[in-house]
């Protein structure tokens, strides 16, 4: 036999809707007086040169993957060397077409915005990111220079926040601009406060 509940106090009926405010719409909430903001690109791009800093490094990779291949090629002992031919082959491909669109596509993603209260930046090149860091929250301001940015003339720049998201880094910016900007945040930070725990 199945358990009916037993009927206990009725909740208590909302009260009937009266005659609606002027300038409301049917579902009773006030339409916000300005649209929303768009979050839009921020507003620099990074060097040029940082295309070619980034052919680099993924030249470099597939330096690395090359020697594995030919390791390979010596080590192994089958009379048949077709698993190579299709491997090399399908690895040169793969390494053009990342040597060449990896770099580009980067440039045309990364960009980067310091106002008095944040620093926007945009990354990555399969996956993406937009991070705003209050200049509140800034506890280090970094310059940042590999071998091979330093032989470009380029930089990086490194905000670490109290985030848990971690550091915004910008990659790829020309020397002096870097310099700049790490005295503009750091002078900014100075001056903004905020709570940077």
């Amino acid at each position: 036999m199945p358990v009916v509940p037993e009927p206990g106090p009725r909740e208590p009926a909302l009260p009937e809707p009266g005659p609606r405010e002027p300038g409301l719409p049917e579902s009773g909430l006030r339409e916000p007086a300005l649209p929303e903001p768009a979050l839009r690109e921020p507003a620099h791009r990074v060097s040029r040169r940082a295309i070619v800093m980034w052919t680099i490094q993924a030249l470099v990779v597939l330096a690395v993957l090359l020697a594995g291949q030919v390791v390979w090629w010596l080590v192994d002992d089958a009379p048949s060397r077709t698993p190579h031919w299709i491997v090399g082959a399908a690895w040169l491909v793969g390494g053009a077409v990342y040597a060449v669109a990896m770099p580009q596509w980067r440039y045309r993603v990364h960009r980067w915005e310091a106002t008095p209260r944040a620093i926007y930046t945009q990354s990555g090149w399969l996956w993406q990111e937009r991070r705003i860091a209050p200049l509140g929250r800034v506890q280090t301001v970094d310059l940042e220079r590999g071998p091979v940015a330093q032989l470009l003339g380029l930089a990086a720049v490194t905000v670490t926040t109290a985030s848990a998201a971690g550091p915004v880094t910008i990659h790829g910016l020309d020397l002096p601009v870097a310099r700049e900007l790490v005295d503009a945040l750091t002078a900014a930070a100075v001056a903004e406060t905020g709570d940077a725990t």
